[in-house]
């Protein structure tokens, strides 16, 4: 029999991204841009938290995504965690996961400029038929099957990454 290509899991975008105000976020810019090559988006904040110190329009994060060469980029990040996921960090459409520090990242030396700093990645996964629902005009629905489920995601990564998977599902 043959496999229904629209059922078929591609990765849509790895999304870098590093928090921090003032001179921190400009070292996590740096590192972003370092490890991508593409210059990261600032974020803002919109909500005021007093004991943070964080006020609306406070710049206080940094993001990038990246949907070409996805592949070697996150295996790199992988090796950084020794290929080790938790299952209670996958959803559904996406997993995330966090570096502590960029020196574990393979081929990334330590720039004097940015010091230790970790990142946050998000992987996120798509199938065909998902800009039906994406869509501006003639926006349509699409089923809830075409949704990527929490074990299908761990069966993509430990067949085409070799990730292994601890702790159980919830």
């Amino acid at each position: 029999m043959t496999e229904n290509i629209m059922q078929k899991i591609k990765i849509e975008k790895l999304v870098l991204s590093v928090g921090g105000t003032g001179e921190d976020l400009e070292k996590g810019v740096r590192l972003l841009k370092l490890l991508t090559g593409k210059n990261p988006t600032k974020t803002k904040a919109r909500k005021r938290i007093p004991s943070l110190g964080v006020r609306p329009g406070l710049e206080i994060g940094a993001v990038v995504t990246v949907r070409k060469g996805v592949e070697e980029l996150l295996k790199k990040m992988l090796i950084a965690i020794d290929n080790v996921l938790k299952k209670r960090q996958i959803s559904i459409n996406n997993f995330s996961f966090g570096i502590k520090e960029y020196l574990e990242i393979p081929g990334v030396e330590y720039q004097r400029d940015i010091g230790i700093l970790g990142l946050d990645i998000t992987v996120v996964f798509k199938r065909s038929g998902r800009r039906v629902r994406l869509k501006k005009i003639k926006r349509g629905k699409i089923p809830q099957k075409q949704r990527i489920t929490r074990e299908e995601i761990i069966k993509f990564m430990e067949d085409n990454f070799q990730t292994k998977f601890i702790g159980k599902l919830k």
